[in-house]
């Protein structure tokens, strides 16, 4: 009888060491913050992410399934998962979650991929249009990044990927508000970058071309010129070249052979020139838009 009683007691003990433990590793457990998780480059980075083993929380907006794409993800990759549905371009909703995030979570890495464009003539763009863009372009992407900065600071090594474009590289008309605000996220990064160059934060800012998401966003594709066509890439290619590069500590990556030639073209070639090439593209595209 005293055997089985130290039986029992053994095994109670035994439990609480295994529940301690358990309380311990999800106190310490790290995760991946991808914003825009839902569609396109965003659920990329998410399995690309969870590829590496990195537990994820991911962020869209409410009525995108972001439900049904973490548990995808979390069988699949045997990781955990979590998930918000939140309007970025809402005050209170992001400061909402930057307070859920920041005292919840052990984050390691923050992916900014959230953003929006589309092309329209300037003048008559809807205020909410262009509003939209800078919500979320620029202010959600530096308030989440500012508040979640000292959770990343307590981290051993931790990483900061923003999500820009080749359009941060020049102006483009009828796109307008876009590679402004994408050329504002290249400069936010770089200056980010430098500020904590000796701590524990890696910056990094990826600039993809277009990428081939859905058919409507293939047909648009297929109305522009050579050079912007040349540096299309899947999705997924793009998440693991951008995976690969920060955790290999690039701040900056170009994702494809074609789209480092094209920002040296870029580089090169006048200003001029170049926006009447976007603008005879872009034009192009417009009216695809207006006669769909």
């Amino acid at each position: 009888m005293e055997q089985g009683l130290f039986v029992q007691n053994f095994d109670k003990m035994i439990n609480r060491i295994k529940i301690t433990v358990m309380i311990i590793m999800k106190k310490n457990r790290l995760y991946t913050v991808i914003t825009g998780a839902s569609r396109g480059l965003g659920k990329s980075l998410a399995h690309e992410c969870a590829a590496c083993n990195r537990n994820l929380i991911l962020i869209s907006l409410p009525g995108e399934n972001i439900n049904l794409l973490a548990t995808r993800i979390s069988v699949i990759y045997n990781i955990e998962v979590r998930y918000f549905e939140t309007d970025l371009t809402n005050d209170r909703e992001l400061n909402h979650l930057c307070d859920e995030l920041s005292v919840k979570f052990n984050i390691d890495m923050l992916i900014n991929n959230a953003g929006i464009g589309g092309v329209h003539d300037f003048t008559n763009a809807s205020a909410a249009y262009i509003d939209n863009i800078i919500l979320l372009n620029i202010k959600a992407l530096v308030t989440l990044t500012q508040r979640l900065l000292p959770v990343l600071k307590k981290q051993e090594k931790a990483y900061i990927l923003n999500i820009a474009s080749m359009a941060s590289f020049g102006p483009m008309p009828y796109k307008t508000v876009y590679p402004a605000s994408k050329a504002f996220v290249y400069s936010f990064s770089r200056s980010l970058y430098a500020e904590l160059k000796d701590t524990n934060v890696l910056v990094s800012v990826a600039h993809p071309g277009g990428m081939a998401t859905n058919p409507h966003v293939s047909e648009r594709i297929n109305s522009y010129n050579r050079l912007i066509k040349s540096t299309i890439l899947s999705p997924d290619s793009v998440a693991r070249i951008c995976i690969r590069n920060v955790l290999n500590g690039k701040s900056i990556i170009i994702p494809g052979i074609m789209g480092k030639l094209s920002w040296v073209i870029i580089k090169i070639l006048p200003t001029q020139f170049l926006l009447d090439v976007f603008k005879k593209s872009l034009l192009k595209e417009l009216k695809l838009i207006h006669a769909a």
